[in-house]
């Protein structure tokens, strides 16, 4: 049986350099070396792995053989996840973080939290993310008990002990329902008469929300715990609830939901803020997560006659 030996990181470096540049001498003055410890390097290479790389017989320029075309892919994965690990040490030893754990509010437009975190992505790409997308106190409470480093958090997070922050833009929230719900077909809706029907209601489990409840002016709710539920719900017409108005544009243009010109409950502004513990200052990258988030934020203008939510 012939078992192979375990080549260096540097053999294999050299193999592909002469493939990248053609030819041993082009091999050697790209890494500094003499031509001879190329040859050297790759002679000790093919006796480790017990095959010939290159056909040097009769050609100015080397060949791969047909075991170098088949070891090459193999190659270039090895010295791409060396890059890779010598990148995220270099990262470490400079005090980046190895992995950031953030906590979203769904509130939060999708298209805002992709387009920080495509950008995140390139800034940092040794960088590992944990994400995790929750509702009202949830967010807080991930950062109190170390679920996540940072977080985007709703209103909830204000004046929370251990907690530091910075405003990181708004959304605002209309009142919807669907077309064929009583209150869609209505007119003119008198105050009051949303407390004749079931008004949908977002809720968590977290201790900040506890005993609470958040714009909800009917006594008839169903709760859920999935802000895609509840505006699956809504288009069904089983009730009436607010909703962040990025999420259901397309609706409201294509009328699968209705605007609600409630004189009593008109709405109003959900505020973000980036969140972190005052004992647990964010990291380089976590620092720059939230630096975009209130970046982007600063550009929100707020809707006319709306009050905060």
């Amino acid at each position: 049986m012939n078992n192979p030996g375990t080549p260096t990181f540097d053999q294999l470096r050299i193999f592909l350099t002469i493939v990248d540049t053609g030819s041993f001498a082009a091999a050697g003055r790209k890494l500094n070396r003499a031509v001879s410890v190329i040859s050297y390097g790759i002679a000790n290479l093919e006796a480790q792995l017990g095959v010939l790389l290159f056909e040097r017989e009769g050609t100015r320029k080397p060949q791969l053989t047909v075991a170098g075309r088949a070891l090459l892919a193999e190659a270039r994965s090895i010295a791409h996840g060396m890059d890779g690990l010598r990148a995220k040490v270099k990262g470490l030893l400079d005090g980046l973080e190895a992995e950031v754990n953030l906590a979203v509010d769904v509130m939060l437009p999708a298209e805002r939290l992709g387009k920080v975190l495509r950008a995140f992505a390139r800034e940092f790409p040794t960088v590992q993310l944990r994400l995790h997308a929750e509702a009202l106190g949830a967010i807080v409470a991930m950062v109190l008990d170390r679920g996540a480093v940072i977080g985007l958090s709703g209103p909830l997070s204000a004046g929370v002990e251990g907690i530091e922050s910075m405003a990181a833009g708004l959304v605002p929230m209309v009142p919807v329902a669907a077309p064929d719900h009583p209150l869609g077909r209505m007119e003119a809706i008198a105050p009051g008469a949303g407390r004749d029907y079931t008004q949908l209601v977002l809720t968590d489990r977290s201790r900040f929300t506890e005993g609470r409840d958040f714009s909800v002016s009917s006594p008839k709710t169903w709760r859920l715990a999935d802000l895609g539920a509840k505006h699956a719900l809504l288009r069904e017409g089983i009730g009436w609830g607010n909703m962040p108005l990025p999420m259901i544009e397309a609706d409201l243009v294509a009328g699968t939901l209705v605007r609600l010109a409630m004189p009593d409950h008109p709405g109003g502004t959900y505020r973000f803020s980036g969140i972190w513990r005052r004992d647990t200052p964010p990291g380089p990258a976590a620092s720059w997560l939230i630096a975009q988030f209130v970046a982007l934020g600063a550009d929100d203008r707020e809707a006319a006659g709306m009050s905060d939510v």
